[in-house]
């Protein structure tokens, strides 16, 4: 499904669906330490219900089902979810093809609702009250993000030129570490009560940060095939000449915690 915001990308469309066998191979990145942040604040463990939005792949819910939490994932793109039920075989995680504006269950249903790289795209005027009703009394609404940092590191820095020079408007260049943005219109329905940024290096071998950068909305999300092969025969010529077999990239880790009022 073609996602359009004029807020994004310059209006290109993109689609996640596209790249979900790349998106489900290399996304898979994020380390300990991502999931220990979130386990020290008590949530998403323990028999808690859980609804992560924007699932994609199923990420969070998979990595995270160790913990004892009974997940749901919600995703915008079938392939995606196709994608998320496949690498969750023998895991107990329920998964529905919905954009988030029309997920809908019963009033207090969950104790945490997770947004994992996804909470930009929402319609939050339309959002932000049905995530209030569907948790629980003193549920959490947890906004995750992770991101590498291309003006520290010089390979992200020259991956990502590359992704500029075939999608010139793509928005998603030039990340700084930074607080994640909650809207206005949630103040309404949540109290923020913790803000958490932290560096963090994750690794990768040349094939594996191709991959990565490959299912970036900037190249898989909304190029052509072609475009694509083009794209990546450049990146592999490029990673040859600038990186090591292995190496670490470094990313920012952020958290954003809100409570229902």
């Amino acid at each position: 499904m073609d996602i359009t915001d004029k807020n994004i990308d310059g209006g290109k469309p993109f689609d996640w669906g596209r790249t979900s066998a790349d998106y489900a191979k290399y996304r898979d990145i994020y380390p300990e330490q991502f999931y220990e942040r979130i386990i020290s604040r008590g949530l998403c463990k323990d028999g808690q219900r859980v609804l992560d939005l924007g699932t994609g792949t199923g990420v969070i819910p998979r990595n995270m089902y160790r913990f004892g939490a009974k997940w749901t994932g919600a995703d915008i793109s079938e392939n995606q979810i196709e994608q998320a039920k496949l690498l969750s075989q023998g895991m107990d995680i329920d998964y529905i093809a919905c954009p988030t504006e029309k997920v809908d269950f019963p009033d207090e249903t969950f104790d945490v609702i997770t947004a994992c790289q996804c909470f930009w795209y929402f319609d939050h005027e339309n959002v932000a009250e049905k995530l209030w009703r569907m948790l629980k009394k003193g549920g959490r609404l947890l906004v995750l993000y992770m991101a590498w940092l291309p003006f520290e590191d010089a390979i992200a820095g020259k991956s990502e030129e590359l992704v500029l020079k075939f999608n010139p408007g793509w928005t998603g260049a030039g990340e700084t570490m930074h607080r994640i943005f909650i809207p206005d219109c949630y103040g309404k329905y949540f109290e923020e009560v913790l803000h958490d940024e932290y560096r963090l290096d994750v690794h990768f071998t040349r094939e594996r940060w191709n991959g990565r950068m490959k299912a970036c909305r900037g190249v898989g999300a909304s190029l052509s095939p072609e475009q694509v092969a083009r794209w990546e025969q450049e990146h592999l010529s490029l990673l040859e000449s600038i990186a090591p077999e292995e190496f670490d990239i470094l990313h920012y880790g952020a958290m954003a915690e809100l409570i229902k009022r």
